[in-house]
């Protein structure tokens, strides 16, 4: 467990938890860039903790935005640039007069896949591609500030009253397979362990966790690190077995389909989203390439981006240089089986002392699936707490005990009593 430098523990009588924070406060403003260069900005520092929640704040609300425009006959394109626009007006707001600039922004690019498209659907402006009634519309996006990411991701049926059917079974386990992750990720457990969870959670629902959609760990400007959380574990995708810590932060990505799970890339030239790959060199050979990886090093020189903030004329062809390269990381647009159906959610989880602290999401429409959870294990899960409880100590205050039962339960318990004799926990159905 990692622990702030310089801070002595409070062990005086009356010493309050905000005097701690205000301590740590001043001892990350006096700490040189050298210190902190040396030391890795985790969760233990609250400016950290502070800049992931605004960055999560600003990104709920570009998905807010974007989902009450999602109706027939919007162009994909003009929803993707109006979270991408949001995104970098509302962090641009924050932290102008600070002395050291702070980069802030997109974290990645605004992208819209419907159907049986899995990701990264995030089209060129001269793209007509709009959506119908009827469409399943997975929007998926991110923001940072200070480097310090949240990333969002949430399906959305275009049509009124509750989701039904098979398109209902989908999205509740995308949904379901979440909240199990969200309580397995902790201090303690491994990564296989999510990754064994999520696949029994969609075999429930009668659906298919996709393959190739990995959760990755997320540090300061790091948006995919090295601990990996599998979506489906096979002989030819392996990683190395990890266990959470307390202060680390991840995105966890679950993505769920009614079809066999294994999408296929369909036309490279839907590919828009790339990366720079910091680590590779090569010396370009056309001059448009050259003109390209100039203009990334410079706007994008660690984030994802998409091409339609480049000059989009030279873009198409330097582009190809650059990923054949490997200078640039592409994030392939992939596509299910016609007719299959594929939800998406994503969050983003920050492991604190006192439990997972969900920071991203966005409330599920009225889901009635045509199955139910009845598994005891997928039930134990479900019911975990999501808050450590608060250790007892000394005599509890009179009048205080029902509250604080209330509170302790909060996070295991369904909520919200609905039809058909369900509860609903999160939108997922529990019998």
């Amino acid at each position: 467990m990692k622990t702030q430098r310089h801070i002595k523990p409070a062990v005086a009588v009356g010493y309050s938890e905000r005097c701690i924070k205000e301590k740590a406060q001043i001892q990350l403003r006096t700490m040189s860039d050298e210190e902190r260069e040396e030391r890795e900005l985790d969760l233990s520092f609250p400016d950290v903790v502070t800049k992931y929640k605004s960055a999560a704040e600003i990104v709920n609300k570009a998905l807010q935005l974007v989902l009450s425009e999602c109706e027939p006959k919007a162009k994909i394109v003009d929803l993707c640039e109006k979270g991408d626009v949001f995104i970098s007006e509302q962090s641009g707001k924050l932290y102008k007069n600070v002395k050291k600039k702070i980069e802030r922004g997109i974290a990645f690019p605004t992208c819209i896949s419907v159907n049986n498209t899995v990701c990264h659907f995030s089209p060129l402006a001269s793209d007509e591609t709009v959506l119908e009634d009827g469409d399943i519309v997975k929007i998926d996006m991110g923001c940072h500030i200070d480097g310090f990411i949240a990333v969002v991701g949430h399906t959305h049926v275009i049509q009124q009253g509750p989701v039904t059917g098979r398109a209902a079974d989908v999205i509740a386990a995308a949904n379901t397979a979440a909240e199990v992750a969200l309580r397995l990720v902790r201090p303690e457990k491994k990564n296989k362990d999510v990754t064994e969870a999520i696949q029994k959670v969609a075999a429930a629902y009668d659906c298919k966790i996709v393959e190739g959609v990995l959760s990755h760990q997320m540090k300061q400007f790091v948006i995919d690190g090295n601990k990996v959380v599998l979506s489906v574990s096979s002989p030819e995708t392996r990683v190395d077995e990890a266990e959470f810590e307390e202060n680390e932060v991840y995105s966890i990505d679950i993505v769920t389909s009614t079809g066999e799970g294994k999408p296929k890339l369909l036309d490279e030239k839907q590919t828009t989203i790339y990366k720079r790959a910091v680590d590779k060199n090569y010396h370009l050979k056309m001059k448009a390439s050259r003109f390209i990886f100039s203009e990334i090093s410079q706007k994008f020189p660690i984030m994802p981006f998409s091409a339609r903030a480049l000059e989009e004329k030279r873009a198409r062809l330097g582009l190809v240089e650059c990923v054949n390269h490997d200078l640039l990381q592409p994030y392939p647009v992939l596509h299910e089986k016609p007719g299959d159906l594929v939800a998406h959610v994503k969050f983003t989880v920050l492991l604190m002392p006192n439990g997972s602290d969900r920071i991203t999401s966005h409330p599920l429409q009225e889901l009635q699936p045509t199955k139910t959870v009845d598994d005891p294990e997928i039930k134990a899960w479900l019911s975990l707490p999501i808050k450590s409880k608060k250790k007892g100590g000394g005599k509890k205050k009179k009048g205080k005990k029902e509250d604080k039962a209330k509170d302790d339960t909060a996070d295991a318990e369904p909520v919200d009593e609905a039809e058909n004799g369900f509860c609903r926990l999160g939108g997922v159905a529990v019998q």
